[in-house]
């Protein structure tokens, strides 16, 4: 019988970039391929994506790239995936099917993904494995649990969930077959540890209906609430809450709105032509019959609602009487970007609500009791928490332990880890290349450490240029060398002593070391840096300009 193996490439020991394979023999499913958000150090990049290579290396054993819903850090980086493994089948339920193909259209429109949709009750067949989708409630439709049966047994992901008795759409986690796989035997339960610090159970996602009906009944103006634009069931709670209060919808934002026409054809937003109306159309109704859904709710630069606390929206202008709902929980680490724009745009006499009395937020994620009642519902052998950053692996640990669980069956994996799994045992086996890949979308390239340490020097200690004119024949200068200096804070005096500095260093150059390109530039820029580094304790990116003639 051949060995298991479970190694996560990305979401363990963080919030973000899921991405999980499930080795057997020369067989690998690969569970769902997300993005996160840069940290605000690295400069210029737009999103971060896991490092595929391992994948890359044992490209003839992938067979198959299996979703789990269609959120972002779960999603988003499928367009890489394709362009390093173009021909792997991707399987997923019909709207998340949608969403990914809406998110290549836009990405990756030269890539025809084989994407084969699959329902919940399938049992498929992926070589010598095979994944069935389980239905299970989180912020999204048909976000699916997914359990692989192994020549070893069933390894159970989860995927982000909730239990919820009262969701949006009616459609309940299927408990029963929860307790049945448990029955059966669960080998590896694979569980979201995301809220496992917050007791008791999360609230329904229906219970936010109620305070927005409150907020839209009470505000005086407008009502613009922002949200994630994949938050469908918060979408349908506003379209519902401004029906009640007689309030017409209106959208603002590319991405909700593309999200929001996809979710009406396929009957999963119910947004009545009497009560939707064109963002550029607003003007005709009073303030106070208005309510916006708009983008922004993690401070994103370019998002409506950030364009509008800078005053660049197209449209729309905050004005007195304004009303502006939070209804999403931060993403760690985007912080300062939501409190910036929050600051704005009460500067400019908007009434920002973050927190309420009656709550404005439900999360996707379950809380402890909810952890437990999945673990006992299928009763692991062994169990790995997931999507959380440590603080949450180890706060599972210890939940675990109170259940009685043994020690040395559960699992604080990180990304890169290698999970055995055989007939006897379980134990970690080494570490895979993982990390994490930048990415600047409006070139689509990837920022690699040189310059992404070239742009934090640039950010903190500014750019220094040293020119040179060099007459190409006799290997001689034209000249003396200039420097000039952008973003930097010291003083003249410190350029004066770089400047003469490199004098000293091209004065002893020959004719053939002043032709070397490298050897030239090493003789500009070492006794820039090495004085503003010791006068002005600064370290400017020195960049080189030879002028040859």
């Amino acid at each position: 019988m051949s060995l298991l193996q479970v190694v996560p490439l990305g979401g363990c020991g963080e919030i973000g970039k899921n991405c999980t394979a499930v080795v057997q023999g020369e067989e690998i499913i690969v569970v769902d391929c997300g993005l996160s958000f840069p940290h605000e150090e690295q400069y210029g990049v737009d999103i971060v994506i896991p490092d595929m290579s391992w994948l890359v290396e044992n490209k003839k054993k992938v067979k198959a790239l299996v979703l789990t819903h269609a959120h972002e850090d779960h999603v988003g980086a499928i367009p890489y995936f394709l362009q390093i493994l173009p021909d792997v089948p991707i399987y997923a339920t019909p709207f998340t099917e949608a969403l990914v193909r809406s998110k290549l259209q836009e990405k990756a429109r030269n890539i025809e993904p084989n994407i084969k949709r699959m329902s919940f009750g399938d049992v498929i067949s992926i070589g010598e494995m095979s994944v069935e989708p389980i239905r299970i409630t989180h912020s999204i439709p048909e976000t699916a649990a997914l359990a692989i049966r192994t020549s070893h047994g069933i390894i159970l992901f989860t995927a982000d969930y909730k239990f919820d008795f009262s969701p949006v759409d009616k459609k309940l986690t299927n408990i029963k077959r929860f307790a049945e796989l448990g029955e059966e035997g669960v080998l590896l339960l694979l569980s979201d540890s995301t809220n496992v610090d917050r007791k008791g159970w999360s609230l329904s996602e229906s219970v936010v209906g109620r305070a927005l009906e409150e907020v839209f009944a009470a505000a005086p103006g407008r009502v613009m609430v922002t949200t994630f634009s994949s938050n469908i069931h918060r979408m349908q709670q506003v379209v519902n809450a401004a029906k009640k209060t007689g309030r017409k919808v209106a959208i603002a934002g590319r991405r909700m709105d593309s999200t929001v026409a996809l979710c009406q054809s396929m009957k999963y937003l119910d947004m009545p032509p009497a009560v939707y109306v064109k963002i550029d159309e607003i003007g005709k109704y009073a303030p106070g019959e208005v309510v916006i859904l708009v983008t922004g709710s993690q401070g994103e630069p370019m998002a409506a609602l950030s364009q509008m606390s800078r005053q660049e929206h197209r449209f729309l202008k905050i004005e007195e009487g304004d009303t502006i709902l939070y209804s999403a929980r931060p993403i760690p680490g985007n912080e300062g970007a939501i409190y910036r724009t929050v600051n704005r745009l009460i500067h400019l006499g908007a009434h920002v609500i973050l927190e309420h009395d009656s709550p404005i937020h439900a999360s996707g994620h379950g809380h402890q009791e909810e952890l437990k009642m999945m673990v006992n519902l299928t009763q692991p052998f062994y169990v790995a928490p997931v999507h959380g950053e440590p603080r949450h692996q180890k706060l599972f640990e210890r939940m675990l332990w109170d259940m009685g669980h043994v020690r040395h069956r559960i699992f604080l994996l990180a990304n890169g880890d290698i999970l055995n799994i055989d007939e006897n045992k379980a134990w970690k086996a080494g570490h895979v290349r993982a990390g994490e890949i930048l990415i600047d979308q409006a070139g689509g390239q990837e920022v690699g450490d040189r310059v992404l340490r070239e742009r934090f020097n640039m950010a903190h200690h500014g750019v220094v240029i040293v020119a040179v004119e060099v007459d190409q024949k006799s290997g001689t200068f034209v000249g003396k060398p200039t420097l000039s200096a952008k973003g930097f804070c010291g003083e003249a005096k410190d350029l004066d002593s770089a400047r003469a500095a490199v004098m000293d260093s091209v004065k002893g150059l020959s004719p053939a070391e002043v032709q070397d390109q490298s050897t030239l530039e090493d003789a500009l820029c070492e006794p820039v840096r090495r004085i503003i580094g010791k006068e002005a304790r600064q370290k400017p990116e020195v960049i080189p300009i030879i002028l040859r003639t």
